[in-house]
């Protein structure tokens, strides 16, 4: 008997310490005040199961239930001790639908700092509907709104499965990081909203983006200075301004702009997009590179600008440079294969490059642009390179 008792209690202890390194490392944010009521601010909660996991010294999941739990600001901040805490998102995350007062200026989810961190899916609601209607009545005041999902300086970081809707400014930000992998991400906005990039990659190296479906008001990816070794797979587009270089050389960039290298776009689809692939400079002195492109087997459905490079970039002719001028972001090494499909407008390539910095080495390679209310064109200025193969309008090059 007294061994039966003995042998009892050595079990009960062993499973309370199972329990209790099974709680470490699976954080429910429930169990520290999260309320799945789409009302309550979960924040602090969030907060506090980071805090546990960013301090463990084993990796942690950190469990999201079903439910809507509503955020109104939130940063997770590192450097962790721990470099794999992963977010297991059964539910759905939730922005205020009021766009002012946010915690901090441009910003609503955000991580900075960390390592090793996963997102697997989970919806996350931006609300930015609001903030959308503000601004489009130019006479009223507005916020830039912030970001739904903001990586900063961080590393080995991979997002998988999510869906974004609605973000009251760009979806997805990835900015000064080092090994970010996005799988099977889906992005959704309305065509009129605005500022609503789906996938923003700027300062960064070693970014992929892997199988992603991106409806949105604007540039469906946008590659922004300081980016190398960038690799885009599998991406559908449409709604939205296509996969954009840029902007770069804008006023307030300095003088010297970081360059854009080593990018790679394959097998993507762009449906009803106002541009397909698209390299953007403002034509001001500021000086910089884009080099080592490749946009390899597009299939391209009533897209107004299937292949654009435009080095007099001025939205709306707003604070343009002085008339003359002439950009000093040099491009080269740029290659376009496997091109096919139908232009909504006439002129399918458009390659209008800078006259003190003429475009070089463009490559195009079996490209087949159509224009359906009679012949596609291509149009160059300042651009040299070469054609092989079977290329649909005529090469200007």
């Amino acid at each position: 008997m007294a061994k039966l008792l003995i042998s009892t209690c050595l079990l009960l202890q062993l499973i309370s310490s199972y329990s209790l390194a099974s709680n470490v490392n699976n954080l429910n944010v429930q169990n520290y005040g999260a309320k799945p009521d789409g009302m309550t601010d979960s924040s602090g909660p969030f907060l506090q199961a980071w805090g546990k996991a960013c301090s463990s010294s084993k990796p942690v999941t950190i469990n999201v239930p079903a439910g809507n739990f509503l955020i109104t600001g939130i940063t997770f901040s590192g450097p962790c001790k721990n470099t794999d805490i992963k977010f297991l998102i059964d539910g759905t995350i939730v922005a205020p639908s009021t766009y002012a007062n946010l915690p901090k200026p441009n910003q609503w989810i955000a991580f900075d700092s960390v390592e090793g961190v996963s997102i697997n899916g989970g919806t996350f609601k931006g609300r930015g509907e609001a903030l959308w209607n503000c601004k489009a009545v130019k006479h009223h005041h507005c916020p830039d709104g912030a970001p739904t999902l903001m990586f900063t300086n961080s590393k080995n970081i991979a997002i998988n499965s999510i869906t974004s809707i609605n973000s009251k400014l760009f979806h997805i930000v990835i900015l000064g990081c080092d090994g970010v992998t996005l799988q099977d991400v889906n992005i959704i906005a309305p065509e009129s909203s605005p500022n609503t990039d789906g996938i923003h990659v700027e300062s960064s190296t070693g970014v992929t983006i892997f199988r992603a479906n991106i409806k949105t008001g604007d540039d469906c990816i946008s590659i922004g200075p300081g980016t190398s070794h960038l690799w885009i797979e599998g991406v559908n587009c449409g709604p939205g301004h296509g996969i954009s270089i840029g902007s770069l050389g804008k006023k307030g960039q300095g003088l010297d702009v970081d360059g854009v290298r080593n990018v790679t776009v394959k097998t993507t689809v762009f449906a009803g997009a106002k541009n397909g692939f698209r390299i953007k400079t403002w034509g001001t002195k500021s000086r910089g590179y884009v080099k080592g492109v490749a946009f390899i087997n597009a299939i391209m459905k009533n897209v107004e600008n299937p292949i654009i490079i435009d080095q007099h970039y001025c939205p709306d002719d707003n604070g343009c440079p002085s008339k003359g001028s002439s950009s000093g972001i040099k491009i080269s090494d740029v290659k376009y294969v496997g091109i096919h499909g139908t232009s909504a407008s006439q002129v399918a390539v458009n390659l209008d490059c800078s006259s003190s910095n003429p475009c070089s080495q463009i490559g195009m390679r079996d490209v087949k642009l159509t224009y359906t209310n009679g012949q596609s064109q291509a149009y160059c200025k300042n651009a040299h390179g070469i054609s092989l193969g079977l290329v649909v309008p005529p090469s200007c090059l």
